[in-house]
């Protein structure tokens, strides 16, 4: 039988049969190992071919093979080993929730998710959440944020998903994909997926007041079939987000400001850097690439692993582009 992966907890996967039937299945250890580098073997939304075990008091499955994945999101795992964690597979189009304050969203985390984005060929939306608790000055933050990534091409939302404003353009654009929400703990994720499709009655948490941070409600990712026409794969909060497999040479071509203007600097293996005659630094000098992006992308090349550590929440707004420290 042939399904999608709509849950997965570790050991166990919940998978849709083309029939339309959930089906509990496991893999073979030996499955496990071959060939595959990530924690995570089987990844919600994977495509796959399972068989029903027989003589069992409960209907189960044993997954065998995998399809080949059209992409997928990726990330160094937690524990800060070169093994990678394959937060979803075969999406069409992937929603980062972005709060100002309430947790923090750093730019440093939005451009390493992007990243990784533009690197798989994912379209990517920045949805700016809890726009209902904005006063002047977090509301000026938020509309500069928002002009960043508006200017480098980006499509940006701003809803609130408390008060249910600003959905009418989000759904639109899930209608007939596979989407995926995701970013940090607290900013809203199943609190959306709830204002979308009431009857899932996510489970939600308030922030924690003394960190400023989100608490885990979603303890694995999983996917969900929407009312609207479309399919969800809500995700674990993310506090940090390691980029990898990518070369320092090609980092660049993520940041499609950066691409854009390339094919000008002196040199062709130009890292931006360094080097004379640079056209990314030329512009960065005028002002015409943003100092928080560029900021974002020396911390990659130098692969500062620190920056995407869970705990750390490092002064990111004193470098961002009304600073150059």
């Amino acid at each position: 039988m042939t399904g999608i992966v709509y849950k997965s907890t570790g050991s166990w996967y919940t998978v849709k049969s083309d029939q339309g039937d959930f089906v509990e299945c496991r893999i073979k250890g030996k499955f496990r190992m071959k060939d595959i580098k990530s924690t995570n073997p089987i990844a919600v939304g994977d495509r796959v071919d399972f068989e029903i075990e027989e003589n069992n008091a409960q209907v189960t499955g044993v997954i065998n093979t995998i399809h080949d994945r059209k992409n997928y999101i990726v990330r160094k795992s937690v524990n800060l080993s070169k093994q990678t964690h394959i937060i979803a597979s075969n999406i069409d189009i992937v929603f980062l929730l972005v709060t100002i304050n309430n947790p923090p969203t750093t730019t440093s985390f939005i451009d390493r998710f992007l990243v990784t984005a533009e690197a798989y060929g994912i379209e990517a939306v920045l949805v700016f959440n809890k726009i209902d608790t904005f006063d002047e000055a977090v509301l000026d933050e938020q509309l500069y944020m928002q002009y960043i990534y508006e200017s480098i091409g980006y499509q940006c939302l701003r809803i609130s998903a408390k008060d249910q404003k600003g959905l009418d353009k989000l759904t639109t654009l899930m209608k007939g994909k596979v989407s995926m929400f995701s970013g940090h703990s607290g900013v809203g994720k199943s609190t959306l997926v709830n204002a979308i499709e009431p009857s899932l009655n996510l489970k939600t948490k308030q922030i924690s007041q003394s960190h400023s941070q989100g608490q885990h409600t979603t303890t694995f990712a999983e996917m969900f079939d929407l009312s609207i026409g479309a399919k969800i794969i809500d995700t674990p909060g993310i506090r940090g987000f390691g980029v990898v497999d990518m070369e320092k040479e090609e980092i660049s071509d993520y940041f499609p400001e950066f691409f854009k203007l390339k094919e000008n600097c002196k040199f062709n293996n130009c890292i931006h850097k360094d080097e004379p005659k640079c056209a990314i630094k030329e512009a960065l000098e005028k002002e015409e690439i943003s100092w928080s992006r560029y900021n974002s992308y020396l911390k990659i090349l130098e692969g500062d692993e620190e920056h995407y550590r869970a705990d750390i929440y490092d002064d990111e707004r004193k470098n961002s582009d009304k600073g150059r420290a």
